[in-house]
């Protein structure tokens, strides 16, 4: 399977996860995206040296990833280039801090590997929290939760036009690629000298393939904003979880809780 057909496929898979009919699934997106968020911020906010605070917010992905029944390893495999690039944030630190913050039995930790740390452990919940908030929730049902948060339309009609055609995009370019493929049988990837050429087919393709969509959008009566379907209730249980979530991520992060546990062990 090629790059491009790779990409296709789990962009519809992904897709086809957040359909499926699973609790977590059904409820209000309006609640999930503020749970995400207020998770996110609680992350964030721990200072660069509180690594034991940190980590009890591994406590939200766990139970999401279990709970929702949604395979971690799965979840790795998509997101496999984005973690890296997170976790390269904080590795210049132990050059730039090197003072001895605490010791590990005999080993020193500076605070430069402290923070650095810290800071990959907040890139990657932050990206494991918007994962599963786009496993569960269609982008559908995003947008419609952002507009119900008074998120200027233009946004959203981009967000979601982009995440519904990059598709389209992709497919063109599996397009153009395989017609260079046939022409080249005995050539690995493409030809520099081809690029140029193929870049300007694939925009060109794409210029004629965004006019198409617009005209049929304005046909089906479009006049600046989508209808993303009926208007969906807030029931008990989204009531429930919101509140649940909220009191359990704020005494995460304002209550010692990974010392409390460790302090029972000793």
């Amino acid at each position: 399977m090629s790059n491009i057909s790779r990409t296709i496929y789990e962009i519809q898979s992904l897709d086809a996860l957040a359909k499926e009919k699973r609790w977590i699934n059904e409820l209000h997106p309006l609640v999930k995206i503020c749970v995400t968020m207020l998770y996110i911020g609680m992350t964030v906010s721990f200072p660069k040296y509180c690594l034991g605070g940190l980590l009890a917010m591994a406590v939200y992905p766990v139970i999401l990833f279990t709970v929702g029944e949604l395979s971690f390893r799965a979840g790795l495999r998509r997101l496999r280039i984005v973690l890296p690039l997170v976790c390269v944030v904080g590795v210049f630190n132990p050059f730039f801090d090197r003072e001895i913050y605490a010791y590990l039995g005999k080993v020193a930790v500076s605070g430069g590997v402290l923070s650095m740390v810290t800071l990959m452990l907040k890139g990657v919940f932050t990206v494991f929290a918007s994962y599963l908030l786009i496993a569960t929730t269609t982008v559908e049902k995003i947008c419609y939760a952002l507009r119900m948060l008074h998120l200027p339309k233009l946004f959203v009609t981009q967000l979601l036009l982009i995440y519904r055609y990059i598709g389209v995009l992709s497919e063109e370019a599996g397009r153009i690629t395989r017609a260079y493929e046939l022409r080249a049988p005995g050539q690995k990837g493409i030809h520099v000298k081809a690029w140029g050429t193929l870049v300007g087919q694939l925009l060109l393709r794409s210029m004629d393939r965004a006019e198409q969509i617009y005209e049929s959008m304005c046909l089906r009566g479009y006049q600046g904003e989508f209808y993303y379907g009926d208007k969906i209730k807030m029931r008990g249980r989204d009531i429930v979880y919101l509140c649940i979530w909220t009191a359990a991520l704020i005494a995460l992060r304002c209550l010692p809780v990974t010392e409390k546990i460790g302090s029972l062990f000793m």
